[in-house]
């Protein structure tokens, strides 16, 4: 594989990571009522569903930056995105609020190992010149994550149940990794 190759291959795998993630974070909150209605959860649980998600990844974040730095991006990164995958099977399977909070937990910590990462392994593996279109594409993949989410998402609850949101992020953690 030529060093153009690798570069390509980098960018690939940092785009579906980073659509990934913030596609699974908007996707849920849309499908929030339904999974809060199979569980009997009250508003408060509910809202546990998105925020244990979003303060295990952002606690994290920095931390996994530096422990990257340390042991090795890739290893890192590979990682983040076995737990990430890992952590949508278990949701299919969750059979409980607690679990279903406790798994968005996971879900987070893997997206921070993720976002820790992708940036660094980026720059790294890009010249200088290309550095800022790199980094745009990222972006883009990030954001169209977010935005795409809600619809797409919607569209997984209403026809397949909650779960399928859960299920399109294994083949797409898989290929990543």
């Amino acid at each position: 594989m030529t060093a153009a190759d690798a570069r390509r291959v980098a960018l690939f795998i940092a785009i579906l990571a980073g659509f990934l993630t913030p596609f699974d974070l908007s996707a849920v909150n849309i499908a929030l009522p339904t999974i809060a209605d199979e569980f009997s959860m009250d508003a408060i649980l509910m809202g546990w569903v998105s925020t244990a998600y979003l303060l295990a990844s952002a606690v994290f974040l920095v931390p996994f930056g530096r422990i990257a730095d340390i042991y090795g991006r890739k290893r890192v990164f590979a990682s983040g995105l076995s737990v990430f995958t890992l952590a949508s099977f278990l949701m299919i399977l969750a059979p409980s609020a607690l679990a279903v909070i406790l798994l968005r937990i996971l879900q987070g910590f893997g997206s921070a190992m993720i976002f820790g990462t992708a940036v660094a392994i980026l720059t790294s593996v890009t010249s200088p010149e290309s550095r800022g279109k790199a980094l745009g594409i990222y972006t883009t993949a990030v954001y169209l994550g977010l935005s795409m989410g809600p619809f797409f998402g919607g569209i997984l609850t209403s026809l397949f149940g909650w779960r399928s949101i859960f299920f399109v992020n294994i083949p797409l953690g898989l290929s990543a990794i």
